[in-house]
């Protein structure tokens, strides 16, 4: 978006109000559905993102850890390790419950452009939360689900209009406040076959239905394909996880939805369940006519445990985003994400 577009949106915002008959309770209630919020909701990258160390399945893992001691090894459970592993793949048969938190401080809600007292001092909350279903068709097929429910804490800012003694409205300030809802729900289903060896991939469709309004969402009902892969060698887990999304309904005043996401993921697995992950969710906004790319670059470690029965994988990662998107032509988002995440397995049996 260039910087005029950027300028463009602050007097849509004040439009309705321009023929100096509006009084301040007009603009207030009007700015906030005329304003087009899709440039600055930037926050829909993380929210339809998989954790690569998150999604998971135990099949494939547990199928390899099955030793000649097999009774008590079964009875207890799969290993750290062969848990560690399943919980890598995004397309293994393991029912699990991710609640991954991306806090990127350091963000700016709007171009100064538009409020010319923003600042990076705001920070961008999604927590995501994730639940993954497999469900076997045929011993040929496997499907396994993801739905992405993202909470989400955005920076964002009301206006506030003054009126003139000629009855003119205009600009007080912006009132800077933390926006918190749900985002744009994101269900996924891929198509996992039964292969033999050390690599398997997967592919469906993924939608984005919309629920929130303004900067919590997109306005936009989006779908398109998706397709992973992974590769799986003695302590390694490695591959790549690819969408795009287009919008084909939803609210007309809303700009249209053209984005890919891409996610390479490399883990190296450890004793004791311990394991370092590679996992940078990097994003392209094919709508945007400043540069609407992300590419974070950093690292994670992680560890698979049990309290009681019950096998937990949590892990910490930060990633420096080395190329940012531009609104109006700035760059809104901060220069770091905090990834953390707890997921609950449940293998089966």
């Amino acid at each position: 978006m260039k910087l005029s577009t950027a300028a463009a949106l602050l007097a849509l915002s004040l439009a309705p109000f321009t023929s100096g008959q509006a009084s301040a309770e007009d603009v207030d209630r009007s700015a906030g559905s005329d304003f087009d919020h899709t440039p600055l909701t930037f926050d829909q990258d993380l929210a339809q993102a998989v954790d690569a160390s998150s999604e998971s399945t135990i099949a494939q893992a547990s199928g390899s850890s099955k030793t000649s001691g097999a009774a008590a090894a079964e009875a207890s459970g799969p290993s750290q390790e062969a848990l560690a592993k399943a919980a890598q793949n995004p397309i293994a048969s393991m029912i699990s419950i991710p609640i991954q938190w991306n806090a990127t401080p350091n963000t700016q809600w709007a171009p100064n452009a538009i409020d010319p007292d923003a600042d990076h001092d705001k920070v961008l909350n999604v927590v995501n939360v994730q639940p993954v279903f497999p469900f076997k068709l045929s011993d040929d097929w496997t499907v396994v689900t993801r739905t992405i429910v993202p909470f989400l804490g955005v920076p964002w800012a009301d206006p506030k209009i003054g009126v003139t003694e000629a009855g003119d409205p205009y600009l007080k300030r912006w009132d800077q406040e933390q926006r918190v809802g749900i985002g744009d729900i994101n269900p996924s289903a891929f198509f996992v076959p039964t292969m033999e060896g050390d690599f398997t991939f997967g592919f469906g469709p993924t939608v984005g239905i919309p629920v929130s309004d303004g900067p919590l969402g997109s306005g936009k009902w989006t779908a398109g394909p998706a397709v992973v892969g992974v590769y799986t060698k003695g302590p390694w887990v490695v591959g790549g996880l690819v969408n795009n999304m287009w919008s084909f309904a939803g609210d007309e005043d809303r700009a249209d939805v053209n984005k890919m996401l891409f996610q390479p993921f490399i883990n190296y697995n450890l004793p004791k369940g311990w394991y370092v992950s590679f996992s940078p969710i990097i994003t392209a906004d094919w709508e945007n006519e400043d540069n609407g790319w992300t590419v974070p670059v950093g690292a994670g470690v992680g560890r698979v445990f049990k309290v009681g029965k019950q096998p937990i994988n949590m892990s910490l990662h930060g990633y420096y985003n080395v190329v940012k998107p531009e609104i109006g032509g700035e760059e809104l988002l901060g220069d770091w994400t905090i990834r953390t995440q707890i997921q609950f397995l449940i293998p089966a049996g």
